[in-house]
């Protein structure tokens, strides 16, 4: 900047006051930047579907039972006789936000060797009713596990027509298991 430029930015900024680093200044910080959002990995390989549905209407059960099925297993199931080792709560909750949740539910209940679940999907007035989709959609997403032996509406104790027992299959390991139970007794 030579002579002449300075004396010309004198004259314009001559009655300026530099600015008092007091309380009537504030900095805001630095914008966080967002993380790039992490991708579910779980997730990836869910097989649920997400199209057309067609609503359970609200008096009619949810069941479901393999071909085989015993009747007194039926029975049981329907009877909450059987302990739940685990239960999952979709109420209240996004469709999609259910779909991928019983996913990872599910899994993990067929990899930890469990054989009875109890899945709350809640109840509605209408058949339109929020709780009422998400119990047709469990009903379709229940039958599209291989593991899957048996499901129906729980037992009043259990939540009555807002839950769903599950039976899953037994894994090779407790069948394995069940098998040499049985031959020792057979046996001694």
């Amino acid at each position: 900047m030579n002579a002449e430029e300075k004396d010309i930015f004198l004259a314009a900024v001559g009655d300026v006051k530099p600015l008092n680093r007091g309380a009537d200044v504030r900095w805001d910080p630095q914008p966080k930047r967002r993380a790039a959002p992490k991708t579910d990995t779980t997730q990836l390989d869910n097989f649920l579907t997400r199209g057309f549905l067609d609503i359970i209407p609200l008096g009619e059960p949810l069941e479901y039972y393999l071909q085989g099925v015993q009747p007194g297993v039926r029975d049981k199931l329907r009877l909450g006789k059987y302990r739940q080792q685990a239960s999952l709560n979709l109420l209240r909750q996004p469709v999609e936000q259910c779909r991928q949740q019983l996913f990872t539910f599910m899994r993990q209940a067929i990899r930890e060797g469990l054989r009875n679940v109890l899945i709350v999907h809640g109840r509605g007035r209408e058949n339109e009713a929020h709780a009422n989709i998400v119990r047709s959609y469990l009903a379709r997403w229940l039958q599209e596990f291989d593991e899957v032996q048996a499901y129906c509406q729980a037992a009043a104790h259990q939540g009555g027509s807002g839950a769903c027992c599950v039976m899953l299959k037994k894994s090779p390991l407790t069948r394995i298991d069940n098998r040499e139970r049985h031959q020792a007794r057979r046996s001694g």
